[in-house]
């Protein structure tokens, strides 16, 4: 399994897709750089007059409800009926599910529109998306990755999609089969929008890998591995994002071999 995301890794930089975001105004630059640094290319386009197009031309989309408002609602419900349509991926990232009726009620809505590919967050999205009760502490998680292992099933055979989940342990779930990440650091959780910036990552593996669940382990690897690289570089969370950029975009299979740690 390590080889095979290497050559995912390395099929990323090859390939250079271009991944589609509708993400939130905290994280869009980051999310971009981050994508850069992976290799891949981003677009980040929210206005409805062009989703459609726009969905066409890009390999992968994902939808992130960071920060929500009426106009890319229609966007989002707009997008991932178009990628259903011409068959391209899509990660949903459900940010703060359960922080409001608003944010949930968009939730249903997108799923209504059509089926995500991958749906990706922390433990207690997860488990609010899975209908469990949960206490969600705004975009942060208030459970353990582990505790929502049964939620995360049930998302993934309600919904039929990949389910992952981050947290001390990360998590790739389709129906029953689990696979365990145990690379990253709890520094990581001290830069906003580093979850955001696993979805853009995972957009960018999705794009090039043909199967859907090696392409979040891959994807949900080299994030863990070159964020728990960078904190060793790094003197706090400011130098982290910087180290991380340059981690993303320098990585070696020596490195990547030494570090990574995956379990089933």
């Amino acid at each position: 399994m390590l080889d095979q995301i290497w050559e995912n890794i390395q099929r990323v930089k090859e390939e250079s897709p271009l991944v589609h975001n509708i993400t939130n105004a905290v994280v869009m630059n980051n999310t971009a750089n981050a994508l850069l640094a992976a290799g891949a290319s981003p677009i980040m386009a929210h206005a409805l007059e062009e989703i459609d197009e726009m969905v066409a031309l890009c390999r992968a989309t994902v939808i992130n409800i960071g920060t929500l408002d009426r106009f890319t609602v229609e966007s989002m419900k707009a997008a991932i009926r178009r990628a259903n349509e011409v068959g391209h991926p899509v990660v949903l990232d459900p940010v703060g599910a359960g922080a409001t009726s608003f944010r949930n009620q968009t939730l249903r809505d997108i799923l209504a529109a059509g089926t995500p590919t991958f749906i990706r967050g922390n433990a207690s999205e997860i488990m609010t998306m899975a209908g469990l009760s949960t206490q969600s502490k705004g975009v942060d998680s208030s459970e353990s990755s582990l505790n929502s292992l049964d939620a995360a099933k049930a998302l993934s055979q309600r919904v039929g999609c990949i389910v992952c989940v981050s947290g001390e342990t990360d998590l790739v779930v389709e129906g029953d089969r689990v696979v365990y990440l145990h690379n990253g650091s709890p520094m990581m959780e001290k830069v906003t929008g580093l979850g955001c910036t696993a979805s853009a990552i995972l957009g960018a593996f999705a794009a090039v890998v043909k199967n859907p669940f090696m392409a979040a382990v891959s994807a949900t690897s080299f994030m863990g591995v070159c964020g728990e690289i960078a904190v060793g570089m790094s003197q706090g969370p400011g130098t982290l994002q910087l180290h991380l950029y340059d981690v993303m975009y320098n990585l070696s299979r020596e490195q990547f071999m030494q570090i990574v740690r995956v379990s089933e």
